[in-house]
């Protein structure tokens, strides 16, 4: 395990904002766990954290930052259908997504492209093009900070919904997360209803396949997203929106157009990019922070934005979005 003191957060986020922490732990090992306890890390301020593709730092944080860098792919059983792959929280989520389209593993082609940790993928469900990452896992395995003792979640342990889970909620800042149990299926099976996507496929005339779907996925998300290397952001900024279905038929009568998604219950999910756009903020910046020209859930951090600056632009969004329809968009990205 390396132990970096006063540790510059930079090149941990992918906003890009330059702060510290202090102390920095990169864990290489799930053995290294216990000595985090006997060092009494978690008797303060502490805090884990993947790629850093989910977080807005808006200050130095003043305790440990805890990071998995740990790495492994394990086949644990398989049958005719389905294969059960054990992943390390270290892994980069591309290249777990990479070797499953290498082995014609089905289940998470439609996610190539997030960035962040495989360990990080429960704790925010992620999801993308019709997929959810719940779909898939079968276990999550970690530690329990309060109880100093390890655990595994079933699936329906999980609590998972969208964008959040029992560790986003319940146990927020109270598991570490070492492992991921996902199953797999090794027959052909295409998610490709997303409309985007199903266009994208649409214009050639080849058959059908993990990679081919891959690749689609990539043009699609390439063709509305920045490349995180060179324009700080977090992905999606903002959650889509659950509302009653009467809260659409009324938007409707003035919005004819407007996207919506079953949610269950009585409830519809709608498009937060779209009432962003309609809002009149896609494309809009100021000074260092805009939303993004393509793809209005994206917020950017242009040059050496601060984490304030983006936190007030946010806000803005938020207020314009509010002022045009009554509905209060909320972030996605953990704002510390």
């Amino acid at each position: 395990m390396k132990v970096i003191q006063n540790a510059n957060l930079r090149d941990y986020n992918t906003f890009g904002m330059d702060v510290s922490c202090k102390c920095l732990y990169l864990v290489e090992t799930a053995v290294d766990i216990p000595a985090l306890f006997e060092k009494g890390t978690f008797d303060s301020e502490y805090m884990m954290l993947g790629d850093g593709s989910n977080v807005l730092f808006t200050k130095p944080f003043q305790g440990a930052v805890i990071k998995m860098v740990t790495k492994g792919i394990a086949k644990l059983d398989e049958d005719a259908d389905n294969v059960w792959l054990n992943v390390a929280a270290g892994e980069k989520w591309e290249d777990f997504v990479e070797h499953c389209i290498q082995n014609q593993y089905y289940g998470v082609e439609n996610l190539i492209g997030i960035p962040g940790l495989v360990g990080s993928s429960p704790v925010q469900n992620i999801g993308a093009y019709g997929v959810e990452v719940k779909d898939v896992i079968e276990e999550v395995r970690g530690w329990r900070i309060s109880a100093k003792s390890p655990f595994a979640f079933r699936n329906e342990d999980c609590q998972f919904s969208y964008r959040s889970s029992v560790f986003k909620t319940g146990l927020k800042g109270d598991c570490l997360i070492t492992d991921v149990v996902f199953k797999l299926k090794k027959k052909e099976d295409y998610h490709i209803s997303y409309q985007g996507l199903a266009d994208e496929l649409q214009k050639s005339d080849l058959s059908l396949s993990l990679r081919r779907v891959a690749d689609a996925v990539v043009a699609v998300r390439n063709s509305k997203l920045p490349d995180i290397r060179q324009y700080g952001c977090a992905g999606s900024f903002f959650k889509n929106p659950i509302v009653e279905k009467d809260v659409l038929d009324t938007l409707r009568k003035e919005f004819p157009h407007m996207v919506s998604y079953p949610s269950g219950d009585g409830k519809v999910k709608l498009a937060a990019g779209q009432l962003i756009d309609l809002a009149g903020m896609k494309g809009v910046r100021e000074g260092n922070v805009g939303v993004w020209p393509h793809q209005a859930l994206v917020i950017v951090n242009y040059g050496n934005a601060t984490g304030d600056e983006v936190v007030a632009f946010y806000r803005k969004v938020q207020k314009n979005v509010m002022e045009r329809f009554g509905i209060r968009i909320e972030p996605e990205v953990n704002v510390i």
